[in-house]
């Protein structure tokens, strides 16, 4: 690892809010919900009287009745990413993004050129504000754990520097959510063990928190509360899986309607795979269920694929093993991963026979999507219903 504090993490402030609240003046400064049945993201504004993502929006205008909701603007979030990314790597070439609005920076190398890693993220943080209209809080640390931690202490729009000599005493008192890989389960384990604070996982022996969260979690977190984090920031990382997935709210659903989220899902995880030169062999279904539990399943075919008739034939044949579980719990939210990612030329001779048909249609849909908009033509099933949203994403390379 590292001897200096020279990893930068960056993450934009509340970013779908922030956005809406720069291009519309009379929002700022006020309580502002991406979303409609369900919440996308919340303004800082509305997140202090209680609006959290992924909240129903019966429950968030009842928390913050004076809210201003607004739908969302995918292009919009898409195009301010693009543009805080052409700062990150004007600012070194050194970037690994995490989403569209984070990624960490490794500066150490820039010394004599730009100065400290303290005053390159000042600057930062200054042309951010000043080229694209938006807060962004920054984490400086000597690895990339300390400084995501230091970057969501510092929000709102904060600075917050972890110099070698004081990362004890910044992370070891911190609750244990802070832990990047600690969820909702593993905090309520860790608690019901007296477990609190990182500091206190960091007592432990690490074969004792390998038995208590499992061999390959109690090692991951161990060695983060122990500091131990020696990842570099990688540039050349690509994508190991796509996905995309629908919030529901809470009424129940028919079969009929969740198919429809499945094939407005499955076309548009189908045609990033064409626009990418890219094919999959593994499809996974997820689900959260009535109660909040969470569920997967998922089938792997015998050929990598970008074809959308073979990857919603598999999603179908999921969703209905999962059926008998919807009907008793119901159902808030339906998503689709496509994993084992690999380039279009591996796609195997010994295909389907129906391969010729299904791989011409796609091309003719995808051609006229690309002349006309992607609105231009849909499936019969899903003329005159809400297509959902599909989240912006970040190339395959910085």
């Amino acid at each position: 690892m590292q001897g200096d504090a020279s990893v930068l993490h960056a993450d934009l402030d509340a970013f779908y809010a922030s956005v809406e609240q720069r291009d519309a003046p009379h929002l700022r400064g006020r309580p502002v919900i991406v979303g409609g049945g369900v919440v996308l993201a919340a303004s800082y504004e509305a997140k202090a009287r209680g609006v959290r993502t992924a909240m129903g929006g019966r429950q968030a205008m009842q928390l913050c009745p004076d809210a201003v909701v607004v739908p969302p603007r995918m292009e919009a979030y898409s195009a301010a990413s693009k543009d805080v990314f052409a700062i990150f790597r004007d600012t070194t070439p050194l970037v690994e993004g995490l989403s569209i609005d984070e990624a960490f920076l490794e500066v150490g190398g820039l010394r004599r050129l730009a100065g400290t890693p303290e005053q390159i993220a000042v600057r930062l943080r200054e042309r951010v504000r000043a080229e694209v209209g938006l807060a962004i809080s920054v984490g400086v640390a000597r690895t990339k754990f300390l400084a995501k931690v230091a970057s969501a202490v510092s929000k709102p729009d904060g600075l917050l520097i972890v110099e070698p000599e004081r990362e004890e005493a910044f992370l070891l008192p911190l609750p244990i959510e802070r832990l990047w890989g600690v969820g909702a389960v593993t905090a309520e384990k860790l608690h019901r063990l007296g477990i609190h604070t990182v500091g206190q996982l960091a007592e432990l022996e690490a074969a004792t928190a390998e038995r208590l969260l499992g061999r390959a979690t109690g090692a991951h977190l161990h060695a983060l509360a122990r500091l131990r984090d020696p990842r570099p920031v990688d540039t050349t990382r690509r994508r190991g899986s796509i996905g995309s997935q629908r919030a529901l709210g809470s009424r129940p659903r028919s079969p009929e309607e969740l198919d429809l989220f499945l094939t407005q899902i499955i076309d548009r995880l189908a045609r990033r795979l064409r626009e990418r030169d890219r094919v999959c062999r593994t499809v996974v279904l997820r689900l959260r269920f009535g109660d909040f539990a969470k569920a997967t399943r998922s089938h792997t075919v015998r050929f990598p694929t970008d074809r959308t008739s073979t990857l919603l034939g598999v999603a179908r044949v999921l969703l209905a093993g999962a059926r008998p579980e919807i009907d008793q719990r119901g159902i808030t939210l339906i998503g689709v991963s496509l994993s084992q990612l690999g380039q279009a030329d591996s796609i195997q001779p010994e295909l389907p026979i129906d391969w010729d048909d299904g791989a011409r249609l796609d091309t003719v849909l995808d051609a006229v999507r690309d002349r006309y908009g992607a609105a231009s033509v849909s499936r019969a099933t899903q003329l005159g219903r809400d297509p959902g949203w599909s989240t912006p994403v970040l190339p395959e390379h910085e």
